[in-house]
């Protein structure tokens, strides 16, 4: 049986021998996407890439990328949805196409990993009015099963030898509403119980009993949507694949779901020895929320009210209330079980240890004296309307259950359906508000936001000459409105040091500097003082980009050629605050003159 380190490295040793670059994970917290809070998926640290950019390591790369998706936070706890997950991937930027993707899928599920080609089943973009049927991917489907002597039909009953099927969702994108997107082919494996349907009545796959569980995604970005809504052919193809690492695992493994795995049984097991908690639910909830708040702080995201650091404060108060745990001494064996898990793949974690279990201890001795007075404004009311619940919510973290058990112990009236109607209200507002900022997996790459990217290397320049060498950047986000930089340092800047970073940022766009890019193995970008991004790993040859020798940083772009692309504008430094201990956030916008 394949422990879950095995998968992850035969992946990626699979694809080096089909000449792909291995990259290494990139942090959680997106360098140059806006558009989301976290890395939700493989590509999301390739979009320049698979937008045109040439990549220092080649037209072929692959990786195991650590991602953090919240959508599904409540169905956690279940068997398979997951806040912190690692994608498989492999990518293509114009150079093979979906015969090498599809046969190297195929190949990697059978001959790799050991699973019986009878047990796979592929479906295929299905076609509409905007894009025909995707017949390519069919013949090489059955050109591979013919080959290990299987006779694939297509959307035909399983019975009659039906294995390929066209499906209406087989599509990804584009990602906003114009912009690359495509067909998809998604392998599905059948998981032999006996208790959940194969087929339908009519004999043709239930992708829905949970039988069938999808393991493989390629994706072939041969499109570009364009904003009247029709399809016009990109000029080279883009192949995008991704397989969950917990999902394929927990397959190999014959595990009853995810949480059965070698990934988290340690987890598991540690959770119920030190917290005493015994309730499964609560001890899956409390073990992926976990395992995701160790990455984030190891990516350098804390417990906050805003952005990143409110969605780690919620990931944590929700393992504590599942848990009900009294103290804070079961975190650091459980920190140090997640951390035994992972280290082989991520040894950074290892180092991190002491300050991610400081962090964790902090924040759950801060939540439980929230909780408590939370109780006691419970124990305020003779009735409880559903309004003084929400508020208890959003005021004190308290979930709807831990709400409805003191007001039953109490003998206090509650009234859930105006809970209900708070909560909605709520939520739709909180999709509202994050609707324009979160839209899409992609970056805006619109020129104001290329000239926004490039003023951030000046101000994180200007910062540095200002206030000193130990100014590095901690996190940046940015569109076409403005741009919001977090750095090192440990004290409120000065009137006149602000003064002096807008004075040199405003120089070096009159002088008009010329941006070079180039790629250069990390060690020697280093080595001619080029800077990057604290803690993170690169892999072995890099983007750089020199402005005008002055700034000189490890980045992916995109970037104006010359400084004096931003001359018909003013750098303004809007805002400087505290961001968190011993870092500072400016929030900074190019005005016009």
């Amino acid at each position: 049986m394949l422990t879950a380190a095995e998968i992850r490295s035969r992946f990626l040793q699979f694809f080096a021998q089909q000449g792909h670059a291995v990259l290494p994970s990139a942090p959680l917290v997106p360098e140059n996407d806006p558009t989301v809070l976290f890395t939700t998926a493989g590509m999301h640290p390739l979009v320049p890439y698979l937008l045109g950019q040439l990549h220092p390591l080649g037209k072929r790369l692959a990786s195991s990328q650590k991602c953090v998706r919240t959508g599904d936070i409540d169905e956690v706890g279940d068997t398979r949805h997951l806040t912190f997950f690692e994608m498989l991937g492999n990518w293509s930027l114009g150079d093979y196409g979906k015969r090498e993707a599809i046969t190297w899928t195929f190949a990697f599920l059978t001959e790799e990993l050991g699973i019986a080609p009878e047990k796979l089943y592929p479906t295929v973009w299905q076609g509409d009015e905007h894009a025909p049927r995707d017949d390519e991917a069919i013949a090489i489907w059955k050109e591979v099963f013919r080959g290990v002597g299987i006779e694939a039909k297509v959307d035909v009953p399983l019975a009659e030898g039906g294995r390929i099927f066209g499906l209406t969702d087989n599509w990804w994108g584009p990602a906003g509403a114009t912009g690359p997107c495509g067909p998809d082919t998604e392998v599905y494996v059948d998981v032999g119980r006996e208790d959940l349907m194969l087929t339908d009545e009519a004999g043709m796959p239930d992708f829905e009993s949970g039988r069938l569980l999808e393991i493989w995604n390629n994706v072939f970005m041969q499109y570009r949507k364009e904003e009247d809504g029709s399809l016009s052919l990109l000029p080279a193809l883009q192949v995008d694949t991704g397989m969950g690492l917990e999902r394929i695992t927990g397959f190999l493994q014959q595990a009853p779901d995810v949480f059965g795995t070698d990934l988290f049984l340690p987890i598991l097991a540690s959770l119920k020895e030190h917290t005493g908690s015994t309730e499964d639910t609560a001890l899956r909830i409390a073990a992926d929320h976990l395992r995701a708040a160790v990455f984030l702080i190891g990516d350098g995201v804390l417990p906050s009210n805003k952005a990143q650091g409110y969605v780690l404060r919620r990931l944590i108060r929700r393992a504590v209330l599942h848990l009900g745990a009294a103290g804070t001494e079961w975190i650091a064996p459980v920190v140090t079980s997640i951390v035994d898990v992972y280290a082989g793949a991520y040894p950074e974690l290892r180092e991190q240890w002491p300050s991610t279990a400081e962090a964790l201890t902090v924040e759950v001795s801060k939540f439980q004296k929230t909780v408590d007075r939370g109780r006691k404004e419970i124990e305020k009311h003779q009735t409880l309307t559903g309004t003084d619940a929400f508020n208890l919510y959003q005021s004190y973290g308290f979930p709807l259950e831990l709400t409805k058990e003191y007001a039953r112990s109490k003998g206090i009236q509650f009234d859930e359906a105006e809970f209900d109607q708070a909560f909605q209200e709520h939520q739709e507002k909180s999709r509202t508000a994050s609707a324009g900022e979160f839209a899409s997996g992609l970056a805006d790459h619109s020129d104001m936001t290329v000239r926004y990217h490039t003023a951030t290397h000046l101000l994180h320049q200007a910062l540095r000459d200002v206030l000193g060498e130990h100014v590095v950047q901690k996190g940046s986000n940015l569109n076409a409105d403005r741009l919001r930089f977090d750095f090192a340092h440990p004290e409120k800047m000065t009137d006149q040091e602000i003064a002096t970073v807008e004075r040199l940022v405003n120089e070096k766009i009159q002088a008009g500097l010329v941006v070079i890019r180039e790629e250069k193995a990390t060690q020697q970008a280093f080595s001619e003082g080029f800077i990057g991004a604290f803690g993170h790993k690169y892999p072995e040859v890099v983007s750089t980009y020199d402005i005008g020798g002055w700034s000189r940083e490890i980045c992916t772009g995109p970037h104006v050629a010359n400084t004096a692309d931003l001359q018909a504008f003013t750098f303004k430094i809007a805002k400087e605050e505290a961001s968190s201990s011993g870092v500072r956030r400016i929030k900074g916008v190019l005005e016009t003159k």
